[in-house]
């Protein structure tokens, strides 16, 4: 698939707008629960990406991941981390206090790959990961004030794991060694599936839950993360994150909308403060490479 611009454009929206319904669709659940929620997502996930992906790469594609690189394989476990922390967390905290945290990812990259490959962080990132930093501690101590600070510990897992995952597959690429990121969305996806089987039990989803978790698999993972990647191939990386950071605006108005979950004021501002840091920080670069 070969877009223009605009047209990527468009499509990361819509990307956005698939990826955002997870929270809204969580609160509709009746009898799922947690790693039970989890599970029934990565599964549809795997079963949606074993069908396009041989429709899209041909059957050989799973030659190539059982003779894939170390990684490829990290990756993956990347991947099921995102997976597994982010369905779980929604259960513990509000929609937007996940999304918020989420969005911290491309800040927290620039830090772990400052560490741990020597990428060099400009001076207007610093500044912006401070910034940042500000408006997830204050929605922090707001949580710690009302004792449910486990639900954003758990958010933190996405971006962290989203960092590794980045400066791993950057490594990679460094060496000559590109990672196929939708294979490897499979494999986390497959992971997931696996490691919170056990853990789902006993089993309470209706069939109702089961028929939502299923449209998440499809709709919300699978689907738009295939799309995210042949966005990436049209859009420079600062245009990637600033589409992506109307997930979480799609996702707090769909969940206030669609069930009735209002944003606290802490969310509210440290979203802001957050969302802000970035948004300038992508910006200023963007104007600089120009």
């Amino acid at each position: 698939m070969k877009l223009t611009h605009n047209q990527a454009i468009i499509l990361m929206v819509v990307v956005a707008l698939m990826w955002s319904t997870a929270g809204v669709v969580t609160r509709h659940l009746e009898y799922a629960r947690s790693f039970e929620v989890t599970f029934w997502r990565a599964f549809f996930t795997s079963v949606t990406l074993l069908v396009l992906l041989p429709y899209f790469q041909g059957r050989e594609i799973f030659t190539r991941i059982r003779h894939a690189t170390a990684p490829f394989w990290l990756s993956g476990v990347c991947w099921c981390v995102m997976f597994t922390t982010y369905m779980v967390a929604l259960t513990l905290t509000s929609v937007g206090n996940v999304l918020v945290t989420m969005s911290i990812g491309p800040l927290l990259t620039a830090l772990v790959a400052r560490i741990f490959i020597g990428h060099r962080v400009a001076l207007r990132t610093w500044i912006a990961i401070l910034v940042a930093g500000m408006g997830i501690f204050y929605m922090f101590a707001s949580q710690i004030s009302e004792g449910s600070v486990l639900g954003t510990l758990v958010s933190l897992c996405v971006p962290l794991a989203g960092a590794a995952n980045w400066t791993i597959t950057q490594h990679s690429h460094d060496q000559g060694h590109d990672v196929d990121l939708i294979p490897a969305v499979l494999v986390g996806a497959i992971l997931s599936t696996l490691i919170t089987f056990p853990l789902a039990f006993p089993f309470q989803a209706s069939s109702h839950d089961v028929a939502l978790l299923a449209g998440l698999g499809v709709g919300q993972l699978a689907i738009p993360c295939v799309l995210s990647v042949i966005c990436a191939r049209v859009l420079k990386a600062p245009e990637m994150s600033l589409l992506a950071l109307l997930e979480v605006i799609f996702g707090i108005l769909l969940a206030w909308l669609g069930a009735n979950e209002v944003p606290t004021f802490a969310v509210l501002a440290g979203g802001a403060l957050v969302i802000g840091a970035l948004t300038v920080n992508e910006i200023v670069g963007w104007r600089q490479r120009l």
